[in-house]
């Protein structure tokens, strides 16, 4: 990795507010060029995947496994101005388990949403019903690089409820469709990125704005949990440095070497104790 990146290390702050928040913004993370072709991208991948829907009554359109579908993807996975804030956060023994796009279309003008109360939820699924522990333990986080603009409310913006990382449930009454009172939307522009807490309640909202919602989302966990998508990542395998092959699933010592890793399945410890220091790396 470029040593440039560590310019980019998690600040106090940003620990303290994700900590106490369960999210982060963090603006301009991507530069406008590299916004304008990741579009480009996205909407390509869009239209192989959904070919007929041509905009309609869709709200959102939901993709998987997507990091495999345009090599300019492959660029986030240890972007320099948000990678070291994941390993800041969790630490060195990370993969990418999840990626995922999502894009959504403008209601169309006089159409109501098809509920008005947005899907609240926590990341992982069985996660959040097989763990013990309250909270449950973080064990991945999200990275969230946003295309297009929502730096107004109706642009079916990632709504949150800040320090709900730290409830395992939430109460929705079936007397009423409204949002929790402390939901709130996150106003983020083009480039712009939130690191989110898999626990954390968020939504996405309804959108009523004349252009689509585009987002990439990164999901790192431990290298010990299994993806949850299919991980399309072979053809990657060959071109890329010991760090990127360690976060798209690389196990060189096999099966044991996920839960007692050795240094050649973990080559991204290596990396940040030589340039930050053996504290940097813990146990």
């Amino acid at each position: 990795m470029d040593p440039n990146c560590l310019a980019h290390c998690l600040t106090d702050k940003e620990r303290e507010d994700f900590d106490a928040d369960g999210y982060i913004i963090v603006k301009d993370v991507l530069p406008s060029d590299l916004v304008t072709r990741l579009n480009t991208a996205v909407d390509r991948v869009n239209a192989e995947r959904h070919p007929h829907s041509g905009g309609g009554p869709l709200e959102g359109r939901n993709h998987f496994d997507v990091i495999g579908s345009d090599d300019l993807f492959l660029e986030l996975l240890d972007w320099p101005g948000s990678f070291p804030k994941v390993w800041g956060l969790l630490g060195w023994h990370i993969q990418l388990y999840h990626s995922q796009m999502i894009f959504t279309d403008p209601l169309p003008k006089g159409q109501s949403p098809r509920r008005n109360r947005l899907g609240w939820h926590q990341d992982s699924g069985r996660l959040n019903i097989d763990l013990e522990g309250d909270p449950r333990p973080r064990i991945s986080l999200k990275v969230a690089y946003f295309l297009t603009d929502c730096s107004t409310p109706e642009c079916g913006n990632f709504h949150v409820i800040p320090g709900s990382h730290t409830r395992n449930s939430m109460e929705f009454p079936e007397d009423t469709d409204l949002d929790p009172a402390d939901a709130i939307p996150v106003i983020v522009g083009p480039g712009d990125a939130v690191f989110f807490d898999r626990r954390l309640w968020h939504a996405a909202g309804h959108n009523r704005s004349d252009h689509a919602r585009k987002v990439l989302f990164f999901g790192y966990s431990y290298r010990w949990l299994k993806p949850r998508d299919d991980m399309t990542v072979e053809h990657y395998m060959e071109r890329s440095d010991p760090i990127r092959r360690q976060l798209l699933g690389a196990g060189p010592s096999g099966g044991h070497g996920f839960t007692s890793p050795r240094p050649e399945d973990i080559p991204l410890h290596s990396w940040i104790r030589e340039h930050q220091g053996d504290e940097a790396v813990g146990t």
